[in-house]
């Protein structure tokens, strides 16, 4: 078993990623459980309870060393407005993935985000050494790809039935990733789109 990456603060102008702790399950909780947040996701997260085994599965995951979870919080208000985190962490063959990303309605479509994915992919390409980072989608899912899209990777395939989601629906995932020698000019797109927010 891989050993748990050492747990990090990112923190930018608009957003800090902070440690996911059991103590972040009543905000995560406030602001969650709106299901549309959770339409196009493999977990469902409608109740407190649902937001709990939700927090305990990414803390098992970083003990077991595969995952690395934040809790996002809004600077300007200190107000914690969703999570996000790293998983499928394969050090060995230098790549993670970006994922399980989700932002409360009021925070959606504004800096918080692109913020965030920036702050990820620069940990990920500049502190852990990666040259491949991955994100996917469900396919029915466009709003989600297009927003991976915007953030310069490149679509690589769909998984055909590559997951069963709650409801049994089966589910087609679109791969996308962005490697080592496309991330300077990503990052400057990326600051560039943050900061004109």
């Amino acid at each position: 078993m891989p050993a748990p990456l050492e747990t990090v603060t990112l923190e930018g102008q608009f957003v800090r990623l902070e440690p996911l702790s059991r103590a972040h399950i009543p905000a995560l909780t406030a602001v969650g459980l709106d299901p549309d947040l959770w339409r196009w996701t493999v977990a469902q997260v409608h109740t407190p309870d649902a937001m709990a085994r939700y927090v305990e599965l990414a803390l098992a995951g970083h003990a077991a060393g595969t995952m690395l979870p934040f809790a996002t919080i809004e600077r300007a208000t200190n107000t914690v407005i969703g999570s996000t985190r790293f998983g499928n962490i394969d050090l060995d063959n230098r790549r993670v993935e970006i994922g399980w990303t989700w932002i409360a309605v009021p925070w959606q479509r504004t800096a918080i985000n692109t913020e965030a994915k920036l702050l990820m992919l620069a940990y990920a390409f500049e502190q852990l050494g990666c040259m491949r980072v991955e994100l996917k989608t469900d396919r029915l899912n466009e709003r989600s790809r297009r927003a991976i899209q915007r953030l310069g990777a490149q679509e690589e395939g769909i998984l055909r039935k590559h997951m069963l989601v709650a409801d049994g629906r089966v589910r087609d995932t679109v791969y996308f990733s962005i490697v080592d020698d496309e991330w300077p000019q990503v990052k400057a797109n990326l600051a560039s789109r943050a900061a004109a927010r």
